[in-house]
C-alpha cells in the first residue's frame, strides 16, 4: 500500500490551522466574557442588552481570520481539506468551551 505523504500532511495541517483559529477565537470570547461579568457584578450596565457588546465584531474578526487562512494557505482548502479546517475550528473552540464548563463546574462545588 503506497500512502502519499501529502495525503496525510494536508489534513493534519488543516486541522491544526483551524484549531488555532478556533482556540484563538475562544480565548478572545473568554476574555470578553470575564470582563463583562466583572462589569455586571460592579453594576455598571444600564440594561440587559449591554451584557455582550462587541460580539458581532468578534465574530466578524473570526470570519476575517478564516479568510486569511484561506488566502495564505490555499492548499488547506483543496481536495476536501476545507472540512478538516472547519473541524479544527470547531475542535479549537470546543476546547475553550469545555475548559469554561469545567471551571464553572468546579466553582459550583
Amino acid at each position: 500500500m503506497n500512502t502519499s505523504f501529502f495525503g496525510i500532511f494536508w489534513p493534519i495541517m488543516s486541522v491544526l490551522a483551524g484549531g488555532m483559529v478556533g482556540y484563538g477565537f475562544g480565548k478572545i470570547q473568554d476574555a470578553a466574557a470575564r470582563r463583562y461579568h466583572k462589569l455586571q457584578q460592579a453594576g455598571q450596565f444600564n440594561s440587559s442588552w449591554a451584557i455582550v457588546p462587541g460580539s458581532m465584531r468578534r465574530t466578524a474578526w473570526l470570519l476575517v481570520a478564516l479568510a486569511l487562512v484561506q488566502v495564505i494557505c490555499p492548499m488547506l482548502f483543496t481536495a476536501g481539506c476545507q472540512w478538516w479546517v472547519s473541524g479544527g475550528v470547531v475542535a479549537g473552540y470546543g476546547v475553550m468551551l469545555y475548559r469554561q464548563f469545567r471551571l464553572r463546574l468546579a466553582a459550583a462545588r
